[in-house]
């Protein structure tokens, strides 16, 4: 071979190789010799419960609860036994019932869609004192001894009930002399039911 045939052999593979990395760039590709593995693609848990496995119970009622669902609460529709108490007025069967709902273990479909709960037993509601804003729910526990996240599904679950104390509130106390709060569900709160429930004051009584 010639050495001006060698020296255009050389020169074209040159050119070959700027074309190929002109190519790669346009690409927006960048050359690496380290090898690189992004791992799996991130999973999302659905937060939602196709069909309702309690439909055929005709006698119980719709109701709803806040459970866990990764980091956040989500609400799910259920069916509930309730007393016809409740169209009296009275909060604490509603209350009873819905917390009820709270300490059962999820169904399997739910436990599929990534609900849980944190509400453990044992635990109960009752009624407030006679000095109690009329709107007192008395858990069996101080509110402040459960779990934040507990606390949260139980505040949002009553305070989106007849069970609750209007404006996405409820008012709960414990079993001592301490005075109820009045709990707020709020957006923040379902977002981060790890944090403290926030508390508004509570309306003042009307004088006699």
């Amino acid at each position: 071979m010639s050495r001006l045939r060698r020296a255009g052999v050389r020169t074209g593979g040159v050119a070959a190789a700027f074309v190929l990395a002109a190519l790669a760039s346009g690409c927006g590709i960048r050359t690496t010799s380290v090898p690189v593995d992004a791992g799996p693609a991130p999973s999302r848990v659905p937060c939602s419960v196709m069909g309702d496995e309690d439909a055929t119970r005709t006698t119980d009622v719709p109701v709803r609860v806040f459970l866990l669902c990764g980091s956040q609460l989500e609400p799910v529709d259920r069916r509930a036994p309730l007393p016809e108490e409740k169209a009296n007025g009275d909060r604490v069967p509603t209350a009873s019932a819905l917390l009820a709902q709270l300490l059962a273990e999820p169904s399997e479909s739910e436990r599929q869609a990534g609900f849980s709960t944190a509400v453990k037993g044992p635990l109960l509601v009752t009624g407030g004192y006679r000095s109690d804003p009329a709107a007192t729910l008395r858990l069996s526990r101080q509110p402040e001894d459960l779990t934040p996240t507990a606390l949260s599904q139980i505040v949002c679950t009553l305070a989106h009930s007849s069970a609750g104390a209007g404006e996405a509130s409820v008012v709960l106390g414990g079993p001592g002399p301490y005075p109820p709060r009045r709990y707020a569900c709020t957006t923040g709160l379902k977002e981060r039911p790890e944090s403290a429930a926030p508390t508004v004051g509570l309306p003042r009584p009307s004088a006699s």
